[in-house]
């Protein structure tokens, strides 16, 4: 079950998949019984490793030393990296294309290049406790202030907060000509004002954290306001593509993975002197499971294909949530089939199904749920037909 990819990202799915068998992989266990953690020169190596294989710059236009590489390979290499559990894929950051089209030459020197080269490290401060998926919602605010804004407000889940050293934070105006619409803003971490609320446990094990912070009258000079002022909206949405579509790209790999450990069971678990995979109701589990995973990466592949075409803007939003929606609950259901056939052992810590079935399940949570997904989805036929979306 293979997809059609030319050499360039046949080239980027191979390095990432012999980053992950065998750099990431052997350590997920270690983490596991670790709280996620890694001993300090491992986790190095791993983020050296990632940067000089070019992951951290992929999406990075070559004017900046960048990869440019194209939306295709980059799904390529998300797939592959998908396979690991823990987040021990997360050992880099990644600036983003739309960063490049945005931000001022400072902020790109300031806050950006470093994401790529690994000196620096960021968070996206966006969910809030009321409005959760529903971003345009918000309730953090930004009041003109002498050279700036004062940021108040209160930000939850900010993935890997722990280990960032600054936030891309969302806020809606509060006034000014622009009051009522939203901008992003830089925000180092130490700045005055900030206050670390809890870190909560979740269900996986990751040493990535979902802190929550509040923002008590943090001032942000206007030079780390992102683009023009009320411009947050559309700085989100460039943002939510790629993460639901690369989203999409690591559950085909995590489904791909869970297929195979499945399959590789069944075929030398005897019972009553027979393969638990002779047995029908195992085959048909394994089928669906394959069958689903090959719509999965169909739809994925395409609308990474869509964007290398530069296709309409809204076609492309509606094609990533289609893929992170399909994609998500697929391999959300592959893994429950997978933990059925291990059985017991499909139970431990040890095996990566188990850690898999707790693991992505927030698939169909972060970066816009799976109802919003739907909804997204339906308003794009509502308004274009099915030929449009």
């Amino acid at each position: 079950m293979q997809i059609t990819l030319d050499e360039e990202a046949l080239a980027w799915r191979d390095r990432a998949a012999k980053f992950a068998r065998e750099e990431l992989i052997p350590h997920e266990v270690e983490a596991e019984l670790n709280e996620g953690k890694l001993p300090a020169e491992v986790k190095s190596r791993h983020k050296r490793l990632a940067i000089e294989l070019g992951f951290s710059s992929m999406d990075v236009p070559a004017a900046h030393g960048g990869r440019e590489a194209r939306v295709i390979d980059q799904v390529a290499v998300w797939e592959q990296l998908g396979r690991v559990t823990n987040a021990l894929c997360w050992c880099f950051s990644e600036a983003q294309r739309w960063m490049f089209e945005t931000c001022s030459k400072e902020q790109l020197e300031r806050f950006i290049l470093p994401l790529m080269t690994g000196k620096r490290k960021e968070c996206y401060a966006i969910t809030e406790s009321g409005p959760g998926s529903d971003a345009e919602s918000i309730q953090t605010t930004a009041r003109r202030a002498s050279g700036g804004y004062r940021i108040s407000g209160e930000k939850w889940y900010v993935t890997s907060a722990n280990h960032a050293d600054f936030f891309i934070l969302q806020a809606v105006l509060a006034d000014g000509p622009h009051a009522g619409a939203h901008s992003l803003f830089f925000i180092d971490k130490n700045e005055p004002g900030i206050e670390l609320l809890r870190s909560p446990l979740f269900s996986h094990t990751f040493s990535d954290h979902h802190p929550t912070y509040r923002f008590n009258d943090v001032i942000v000079p206007e030079s780390q306001r992102l683009g023009s002022e009320g411009d947050g909206m559309r700085c989100t949405h460039s943002w939510f593509r790629r993460e639901r579509l690369m989203i999409a790209a690591r559950c085909c790999g995590a489904s791909a993975r869970l297929i195979e450990e499945a399959t590789a069971f069944a075929a030398t678990r005897m019972i009553g002197g027979e393969a638990l995979a002779e047995k029908q109701m195992i085959q048909a589990m394994l089928a669906d499971s394959v069958t689903e995973l090959w719509a999965a990466r169909l739809i994925t592949y395409e609308a990474a294909r869509a964007h290398d075409r530069g296709d309409k803007l809204n076609s492309l939003h509606a094609q990533c949530s289609i893929a992170k929606l399909h994609a998500s609950e697929t391999a959300n259901r592959i893994a429950d089939r997978a933990l059925q056939i291990f059985g017991g052992r499909g139970y431990m810590r040890e095996n990566c199904t188990e850690r898999f079935f707790r693991e992505l399940r927030v698939d169909r949570i972060w970066e816009g749920a799976s109802e919003i997904q739907r909804l997204i989805i339906a308003r794009a036929l509502l308004k274009r037909g099915l030929e449009g979306i």
